[in-house]
This record gives structure tokens, sequence and C-alpha cells, in this order.
């Protein structure tokens, strides 16, 4: 697990100068990135109409995968937290704007303005704990609830994802799902270690035929017609609901009268606790105001 990136430093600091500038100028990871992002962007599924549409590219780096969106004719915003990167996007000359944060505080933008989101490669980031402050839960709570309210009704996020074992797939997905999202994990050559691929598609608004969550690609590069849930590595890969967290149901005062606060205070007594002496005011409604 050593040559996995996001385990031997912080992306603000591993992505420093050097090693940006030889992520970039690296023919295969050109390459690769562009496949990632051209599937990224088929998963998106957005309608065929010539319409170009406004996207968000979630750790953009040095905008490798927006070039793929811009190909496409599409508008893209693209955020990263290495400044090194974003350096190398702007001497590219990226297409997209450029925002330098950190997605684990959540994203600062409009609700409803973005019609889809795409990321290669970055969302796994946030399940580590690289500072005393970083709480991942907390983090991709903050990420994927600001995402789901930027994002239009009937949008979807695309996340290609390298996820480090199931119980963290497990929390990525289930961290999207208490935000709102609909969705699941799409698995392309799920029986290949070298061609294996996770993508996670999440979309935004109450649960539709448009959230069905598509097929992943078998070896032959067609649909695969397999049930990947019944694989023991992809037992978390399936469609899920959407469900918004519920509200705090209201205490139910219904039989908790004089005879059940009489009943307490004197438990309460029988413990050694200190009491309020019974008045006619014990257990008396209060009025609306004063």
């Amino acid at each position: 697990m050593a040559s996995r990136p996001e385990v031997q430093a912080p992306p603000e600091i591993f992505y420093n100068d050097v090693e940006a500038r030889k992520y970039t100028s690296s023919s295969r990871i050109i390459e690769i990135q562009a496949k990632l992002s051209e599937r990224a962007l088929e998963l998106l599924a957005l309608p065929d109409d010539g319409v170009p549409r406004l996207l968000l590219d979630i750790g953009c780096g040095s905008g490798l995968s927006g070039e793929t969106l811009s190909e496409n004719g599409h508008t893209w915003i693209g955020l990263d937290i290495s400044p090194s990167m974003l350096d190398i996007a702007l001497e590219r000359e990226a297409e997209g704007d450029l925002l330098l944060s950190d997605m684990g505080q959540g994203l600062g933008l409009r609700p409803g303005v973005i019609d889809g989101a795409i990321s290669i490669s970055a969302v796994q980031w946030l399940c580590n704990a690289d500072k005393s402050s970083h709480e991942p839960r907390l983090r991709l709570k903050a990420f994927f609830g600001s995402l789901y309210k930027c994002l239009a009704r009937g949008a979807r996020a695309v996340f290609q994802v390298y996820p480090e074992s199931i119980a963290q797939r497990e929390l990525i997905l289930g961290s999207a799902m208490r935000a709102g999202f609909a969705g699941g994990v799409v698995v392309d050559f799920p029986h290949s270690s070298k061609s294996r691929k996770e993508y996670l598609v999440l979309t935004c608004g109450p649960p539709s035929v448009s959230t069905a969550v598509p097929k992943g690609k078998g070896e032959d590069g067609e649909s695969s017609s397999e049930d990947s849930s019944g694989d023991e590595d992809n037992q978390t890969v399936s469609i899920s609901d959407r469900h918004r967290p519920k509200k705090k149901q209201k205490l139910n005062r219904r039989g908790k009268g004089r005879e059940w606060v009489m009943r307490k205070k004197d438990q309460m007594r029988r413990k050694g606790n200190v009491v309020p002496p019974d008045t006619k005011y014990t257990a008396r409604k209060r009025k609306a105001r004063f």
C-alpha cells in the first residue's frame, strides 16, 4: 500500500511543484486520465441536445480531465487543494475556472447551478485524517452535503475512486446516501486486477428511472450483464434509494402529566438526588407566551 499517494502525504504536500510537473508530463498518466474522464462523462448521461452544460471537476489537478470536458463542448469549474497543480493548469491555459479549495470543508457554490460533477481519483483522500482536526466522516458529510445543494435536481455526479477496502467504500457510499443522493457503484472490468475501475454514480433528487445505476463494462468493453453484487468484493455494489436525514421528532408528551412527573421525582429522591419540592405548579403546562 506504500505506493498509494494518499498514504504518503496530504495532497497539498504530496503534489508539490516537482510531483505536479512529473504527473502532468507523463504520457501514460495523460492517456489514463483521458480514458477515465471520458467514462465519467459517459456515466453522467447528459442530454444529447448540443447544449453546453456547466460541470464541476472536483480534484481537477493540472486540468487533464478538464480537457476532456472542454473537448465535449462543456463549460467547467475545477477545484483542487494543491497550488502547484493549479499553477500548471494555468500554464497549460486550461479553459475552466480554477478554485483553490479543500473539498472536505464543503463547496462554496450557489445552490442548483451545477449541471453535473466528475472527480477522478480524488474522493478517497477524504477518508484520511491528515491533520488532528480532520474527522473523515465529518469531511465526507460536508463534501456530499454541499455538493447536493449546488447540483441541479436530477443532475448526476460521477466519481472514479480507488477505495482501500470494502469498509472505505461503504464509508464513502454511506456518506453520499445520507446527504440525500440516490445511486451506487459501477465496476468496470470487475475480474481484472489491472483494469478494474470503480465509479460512484450519484443522482441528485427523488428516486426515478434516471437514478438507476448503469452496468459496468466487461472484458470485451461492452456493458456487463453479470450482477456484480454477487461478487464477494462487491457486496456494496447496489442501488440505494435516496433518503434525506430525518428531522428529530418532538417528544411525545402523552402520559407525561403530573402523575408521571411526581413518580419520576420520587425515583430521583430514592437515589439521593436533590429534587425541588412539590408545589401546586409542579407539572403545570406553561402558556404559549407570557
